[in-house]
C-alpha cells in the first residue's frame, strides 16, 4: 500500500480567537500526542484532510509532512461541527514502531450479497473491534465470511480472520456475537377499511334501545 501523506505545518496560534481565524481560512487545527514528549500543534487544509481520512480512516498509519519533516501518526480522534460540513479539530497519535498500540478496526462481512440462505435477515452486532499490536501489524479490517450462514447461525469474535493472528490481540471477548442470520418475522397487515366496516356493523347503545322499543 502506498504511503499516505498529509501536508501540514506547525501552528503557533492556540487561543480560541486565533483558532477561529484558522478555520475561516479553511484550515483545520490539530495536535500530535506522543508518550513522554511535548505535544505538537499543527494545521492543514480541510481539503487535504478529508481526502486522507477517506483513504486511511482511523486504523491506518499516515505520514504528517510537517514543513518537510515526516512523522508517522494515526488519526486518533476528530471533531466535526454539529450541523455544518466542517472539521473543527483533529487529534493525532504519534507512532513508535517498537511499542504496541490500541486501535479500533472496522468489521467487514464478506459475501453478504452472495449468501446461500436468502430468506433470513443478516444482523450485524459489532461494527468495530478494538485490537492491540505493534504498528506494523495493524489490520485494515477484521473480516468474516457469511456466505454459508443458515437461519439461526451466528458468527463470533473468534471467527474473525484476525483472531488466528498471534501478533494481534483482540480486546473483545471471543464469544461476543459479531453477526447472526435470523428468520424473517411476518408482520400482520391491518386492513383499516375492513376494521371500519366491522365497527359500523356493531350497534350502538341508542340503536339497541330503539330496536327493543320496536319489539315491544
Amino acid at each position: 500500500m502506498a504511503k499516505i501523506v498529509l501536508q501540514a505545518e506547525k501552528r503557533e496560534a492556540t487561543g480560541k480567537n486565533q483558532v477561529k481565524k484558522i478555520r475561516k481560512n479553511e484550515l483545520i487545527p490539530g495536535v500530535i500526542y506522543a508518550k513522554n514528549q511535548e505535544n505538537v500543534n499543527v494545521q492543514f487544509t480541510a481539503r487535504d484532510f478529508e481526502k486522507v481520512l477517506r483513504q486511511a480512516g482511523t486504523s491506518t498509519i499516515i505520514t504528517l509532512d510537517i514543513n518537510g519533516e515526516g512523522k508517522e501518526v494515526l488519526i486518533k480522534e476528530f471533531a466535526s461541527h454539529p450541523y455544518k460540513n466542517q472539521f473543527l479539530h483533529v487529534d493525532f497519535q504519534a507512532i513508535d514502531q517498537n511499542q504496541p498500540i490500541r486501535v479500533t478496526v472496522p468489521v467487514v462481512l464478506l459475501n453478504r450479497d452472495d449468501m446461500n440462505e436468502v430468506n433470513g435477515v443478516l444482523v450485524q452486532n459489532l461494527e468495530n473491534v478494538e485490537v492491540e499490536c505493534l504498528p506494523k501489524y495493524i489490520p485494515q479490517t477484521a473480516e468474516i465470511d457469511v456466505k454459508e450462514l443458515q437461519i439461526g447461525d451466528n458468527k463470533t469474535v473468534a471467527d474473525l480472520d484476525i483472531a488466528s493472528n498471534e501478533n494481534i490481540t483482540i480486546l473483545v471477548e471471543e464469544d461476543e456475537v459479531v453477526c447472526s442470520l435470523q428468520e424473517v418475522s411476518e408482520e400482520v397487515v391491518v386492513d383499516e377499511d375492513a376494521e371500519a366496516a366491522s365497527a359500523a356493523d356493531v350497534p350502538t347503545v341508542n340503536e339497541t334501545e330503539a330496536d327493543e322499543e320496536d319489539a315491544e
